[in-house]
């Protein structure tokens, strides 16, 4: 009787599993409406004065998307002094979503990747995850791993897409 071979584990083919690139912490987002005049108007006193008083420890270690849910036209340092009350207690803060947020963690770490090991090497990003990972780390991954790679996979390996294949 003949073994059965797992011919995709002897492979050369290294799997990529971008959820493995996710930063771990809590997410918040503050909508930044509460503090203006029926949500609507900027009022620097009483802004000013609303920051002050707001406890901004409860972002301790947090990442925080800042956002205005209402129509309102903020001067560009609205969200500049936010930030400042943040910045003591936040891991990190940008203007948005929370998914332009997990956007920027993700590149940030995509950015930090080594992907010496992945030299001419077969690659598959996997394609399923627990988390959600942006649609933008996918293309961030490929522009970064498509120009060393002999090839690269989405999916899984017993299900793959081709998306590249360097020519000899």
């Amino acid at each position: 009787m003949d073994a059965i071979v797992n011919r995709v584990a002897e492979s050369a083919l290294i799997t990529f599993d971008l959820e493995k690139l996710y930063q771990i912490g809590q997410r918040q987002s503050i909508d930044l409406s509460q503090w203006l005049y029926e949500g609507l108007i900027l009022k620097e006193k009483d802004f000013r004065a609303q920051l002050n008083a707001h406890d901004w420890s409860v972002y301790q270690d947090q990442f925080v998307a800042l956002y205005c849910s209402t129509e309102a036209i903020l001067p560009a340092w609205a969200s500049l002094l936010v930030t400042s009350h943040l910045q003591p207690y936040s891991r990190k803060v940008v203007m948005g979503t929370l998914e332009d947020l997990e956007v920027q963690l993700f590149s940030e770490e995509i950015q930090l990747l080594d992907v010496t090991p992945f030299k001419d090497k077969p690659v598959i990003i996997k394609g399923c995850s627990d988390k959600t990972v942006p649609q933008d780390a996918y293309v961030q991954l490929i522009a970064k791993l498509q120009p060393i790679v002999k090839s690269l996979f989405y999916g899984e390996a017993c299900s793959s897409v081709p998306l590249y294949k360097k020519k000899k």
